[in-house]
């Protein structure tokens, strides 16, 4: 079913040149992440190295290579942030969740991501979850938050 899909999509940009950000996009959206067999056939079937395929997925912050959970969380650390309390913020939601920025916990339920800027910065310390903002974290905020969305379904 999900090679279907990729090659579904990689027919859609066959005859576009310069659209392999799209596909690559386009792949994501449709898995949740962008698996080594679908840049592997996206390889073959346009004629791109595997090599660059992987280099663009890896210079791209918006592409992963792993799954993602089935919540999101993601806290900022940039300079407002991080002055403001973000490293409380995120020690906090490690420790919850078990896991470390970067990581998907073993249940599938929740991925951590850390970045350096989301661009608002007057609600510092900042964390977004399935994309909702919560500004103006604090570590028991942050707990509530989490321990709201574990509940839904």
């Amino acid at each position: 079913m999900e090679n279907d899909r990729v090659a579904d999509l990689v027919e859609t940009y066959q005859n576009e040149e310069g659209t392999v950000i799209g596909l690559l996009q386009d792949i994501q959206e449709e898995l949740g992440y962008l698996p080594a067999d679908a840049l592997g056939r996206v390889s073959k079937e346009i004629g791109i190295p595997l090599s660059t395929l992987f280099g663009l997925a890896t210079f791209y912050s918006t592409f992963r290579l792993e799954p993602v959970g089935k919540h999101h969380i993601c806290s900022c650390v940039g300079t407002a942030c991080h002055v403001k309390g973000a490293p409380f913020v995120v020690d906090t939601i490690e420790r919850t969740l078990g896991i470390n920025a970067g990581e998907t916990t073993k249940d599938g339920e929740f991925t951590f991501d850390t970045v350096s800027c989301l661009g608002a910065c007057a609600l510092a310390p900042l964390v977004v979850v399935d994309d909702e903002y919560y500004g103006k974290m604090d570590q028991k905020k942050v707990t509530k938050i989490i321990k709201s969305h574990a509940r839904r379904e």
